[in-house]
C-alpha cells in the first residue's frame, strides 16, 4: 500500500475527530465544541452513539496495524469518554475537555508516521484488534442502559 493510499485512508478519521471534538469554537473563546458533546446530551443513546461513532477512528487504527499497546490507550480513551457521559451535564463538560477523538487521532498519526504499514497482522493481532475495538462500544452500551436505567428513576 502507497504512502498515498494511507493518506486518504486516514481521511475519514480526521474529520470525524474535527467533527465529533472541534465542529465550532464557543465565540471569544479557544474551545471547541463537537457532536460527541451534543449527542451526550441525549441521555443513553449519546454515549452510545458517540462510542460507536469514534470507533471508526480505532479501526483506521487497526487498518494501520498499529501497535496492540496504542490500540489499548485508544480503547481506554473511549472508555473514559463513555464513563464521563454518566456524570449529567458536568461529564458532558469534562467530556469536552477529554477530547477522545483528538487524543486517538494524534496516536493513529504518531504511529503511521513513525513506522509505515507492518507486515499483515497475525491471528493474535486481529483477535486482540477486534477486542479492543469492542470494549468501547460496550461501554456505550452499559453507559446507554444505565442513563435509561436513571433517567426512568428519575421519572418516575
Amino acid at each position: 500500500m502507497s504512502d498515498r493510499a494511507r493518506e486518504v485512508d486516514l481521511a475519514l478519521s480526521r474529520q470525524l475527530a474535527k467533527v465529533m471534538d472541534d465542529a465550532v469554537t464557543v465565540p471569544g473563546t479557544r474551545i471547541g465544541l463537537g457532536l460527541d458533546a451534543v449527542i451526550g446530551l441525549v441521555p443513553g443513546i449519546g454515549d452510545f452513539v458517540g462510542s460507536a461513532l469514534s470507533g471508526v477512528i480505532v479501526r483506521d487504527a487497526i487498518r494501520a496495524r498499529v501497535p496492540m499497546a496504542v490500540l489499548a490507550w485508544m480503547g481506554l480513551n473511549l472508555v473514559v469518554d463513555a464513563v464521563l457521559g454518566l456524570v449529567p451535564g458536568v461529564g458532558d463538560l469534562l467530556d469536552v475537555a477529554h477530547r477522545a477523538n483528538r487524543k486517538n487521532l494524534r496516536l493513529l498519526l504518531r504511529e503511521v508516521e513513525r513506522q509505515p504499514l507492518r507486515e499483515p497482522p497475525s491471528t493474535a493481532y486481529v483477535v486482540g484488534a477486534v477486542a479492543l475495538m469492542a470494549v468501547p462500544v460496550l461501554a456505550g452500551l452499559v453507559v446507554a442502559a444505565l442513563g435509561f436505567w436513571l433517567l426512568w428513576r428519575w421519572l418516575t
